[in-house]
């Protein structure tokens, strides 16, 4: 007799039902009281990722962190649906937020299916605040973007073809392949609590700590700051500049 290891799970959570269940799920690292068969995870797939656009297309130079302008990004949610989104420079680990706030109409109402996300971090308030940000940078310290596979990035091809920025996508479940960026989000943590309204943190507030963030010698930079690591990098672009066109 066989039987899969699908069944064996499921068994284990039927038989959780009862008096024991409420234990049995505070034991577990998820907390899920019920149990997603990974056949029908598998299956959940967004329309507007592509083979062409995954993680393993990026250039390879982004990988050894030797050339700056590839970044990693992410949300960093909050109470009421509210959001900040997190860039992360993979070489020099500069931090840029992102400040998304609702839009009219939030929380006035029941939440109407379908209808337009409201909550700030639509596909378009992403893009729109993505392009607010990281194209006032050159050229040269743009290169790449990576993000996980979230609704909110749906216009990534305006980044690409209006503004010359490729999205990459990370496998499912694979928060790893944008490690330097969860590492950041991390530390922003303790700056913006979870179960706190994320809404209440306005653009000024946003650069303190990004300019706190950045000010923070890291080890991996042999105890610079990133913003001084940055800093050496649009020198040398500035003055790769001066010497093309001169």
């Amino acid at each position: 007799m066989r039987i899969s290891h699908e069944a064996i799970y499921q068994a284990l959570y039927v038989q959780g039902r009862g008096a024991l269940r409420r234990e049995l799920t505070a034991c577990l690292r998820t907390g899920r009281a019920l149990r997603v068969p990974r056949a029908r995870v598998h299956g959940r797939g967004k329309s507007f990722v592509s083979p062409e656009v995954m993680i393993s297309e990026r250039p390879a130079e982004a990988a050894d962190r030797a050339v700056p302008g590839h970044w990693e990004g992410d949300l960093i949610l909050g109470q009421n649906r509210s959001a900040i989104g997190t860039l992360v420079e993979r070489s020099t680990r500069f931090t840029m937020l992102l400040h998304l706030p609702p839009m009219p109409g939030h929380g006035e109402g029941p939440r109407m299916k379908n209808g337009p996300p409201l909550a700030g971090h639509g596909a378009e308030a992403v893009r729109d605040a993505i392009v607010a940000t990281i194209m006032t940078l050159p050229e040269q310290l743009r290169r790449s973007l990576a993000w996980d596979q979230g609704a909110e990035m749906a216009r990534h091809a305006d980044l690409r073809i209006k503004h010359g920025l490729p999205v990459y996508f990370c496998d499912p479940h694979s928060p790893w392949q944008r490690g330097t960026n969860e590492n950041t989000n991390g530390l922003l943590r303790q700056y913006f609590p979870k179960g706190t309204d994320l809404s209440q943190h306005g653009p000024n507030e946003l650069e303190a700590v990004a300019a706190a963030l950045n000010g923070r010698p890291r080890k991996a930079l042999e105890w610079k700051t990133p913003a001084e690591v940055l800093d050496a990098h649009l020198l040398a672009a500035q003055n790769a500049g001066v010497a093309t066109t001169g």
